[in-house]
């Protein structure tokens, strides 16, 4: 086997002998707080590390197919993560709000957390930070639209009605998905690039995607991301048992499966915001969010349907409130084409605040 191979998927090995090591002792860690403490760690850096790995592939993928293909094929990778641990967590942990508070966890990340802290990183070195409105105009009305089908309107829905009205959301969101990548790639492809300047380094660049194999890149993140659900499933046994012990919010579990899901998509877009790529940003964060909404809702209905589990998509009351400030804030902050410190700022506030109050609510 080439070495060079061997040094650049490091993480794949490492997450191969993670499973294997650690999987013969499960049940023995999992005896003690402290064995399952220290499980729990081992096995979230591996993921971590793993996913960091889902990114650098990806980033091949849209280095080669350039974007808005690039920024899709990141946000469906990460999506799938999160569709993996949701679906390996509800087997193990049988709980009914996992799902609605893992998306919850994931948007307020993706939008508050992730693109506060880059447009926060950008304003500091460029100042104003350019980027299509139309892009961002057309993620929050989709996103406004899909929170108040999925997880708002259940809660007025009658409990013989409700069955039904879930598998109507299925193939609404797959359909609005469908229509709506179709739009991103072909019939409205401008909304969601902008025309930075080029440079000669472009040029240069524009030869080294020629080299990119994109089979290889994408069997890779493939079989990465199979192994980040076999991961999940230890990381799962740990976490609950830790929470328990400890005595923490069961939603902290849906925080970290969230980070874990979004850990490729933060490590590019900062490289982005740092590069005064403000487009790429606003692709994956709002991109992201969107696509947990209309793939990871369909997905946990038909499994929890098909496993016979009781799931509850209908956000709470402060959960609503979380959200519709966050829209609010949004609608007013990328209605311009431009980010700023403060912006980035107020929004980072929100993600401070939406932590906080998972320990309080």
């Amino acid at each position: 086997m080439n070495t060079s191979i061997l040094k650049e998927e490091a993480a794949l090995w490492i997450s191969l002998i993670c499973l294997a090591v650690v999987f013969p002792f499960e049940h023995t860690l999992a005896q003690t707080m402290l064995g399952n403490i220290i499980g729990f760690l081992i096995v979230f850096v591996v993921i971590i590390y793993s996913a960091i790995n889902v990114a650098h592939h990806a980033e091949k993928l849209a280095k080669k197919y350039g974007e808005p293909y690039g920024t899709l094929i990141l946000t469906i990778a990460a999506v799938l993560v999160e569709i993996v641990i949701i679906v390996i967590m509800m087997t193990n942990a049988h709980s009914p709000t996992l799902a609605r508070d893992t998306i919850y966890s994931a948007v307020m990340l993706d939008i508050n957390g992730l693109l506060g802290i880059c447009a926060f990183i950008g304003g500091i070195k460029y100042g104003e930070q350019k980027y299509n409105m139309d892009s961002s105009n057309s993620y929050i009305s989709m996103l406004l639209v899909a929170f108040l089908v999925a997880m708002v309107l259940p809660h007025f829905i009658p409990d013989k009605n409700l069955i039904m009205y879930e598998n109507f959301t299925v193939v609404a969101f797959v359909l609005l998905y469908a229509l709506f990548t179709k739009i991103q790639l072909k019939n409205h492809k401008y909304f969601f690039t902008y025309n930075y300047k080029k440079t000669a380094k472009t040029e240069h660049e524009h030869i080294e995607t020629e080299k990119i194999n994109g089979l290889y890149h994408a069997i890779i993140l493939c079989v990465s991301i199979v192994i980040i659900g076999l991961l999940s499933e230890l990381l799962a046994h740990f976490m609950d048992n830790s929470i328990e012990s400890i005595g923490l919010p069961m939603a902290l579990g849906a925080f970290v499966v969230a980070v874990i899901s979004a850990s490729p998509e933060l490590i590019t877009a900062i490289k982005s915001a740092t590069n005064n790529n403000m487009q790429t940003v606003i692709n994956i964060a709002l991109g992201a969010s969107l696509a947990t909404l209309l793939l990871t809702v369909p997905s946990v209905i038909v499994v929890a349907e098909i496993m016979n589990f009781s799931i509850d998509l209908a956000l709470t009351p402060l959960q609503m409130t979380m959200i519709g400030i966050t829209l609010v804030v949004s609608i007013v902050h990328f209605n311009d084409g431009e980010t700023n410190i403060l912006e980035g700022f107020l929004n980072f506030i929100l993600f401070i605040v939406f932590f906080f109050l998972i320990f309080v609510e």
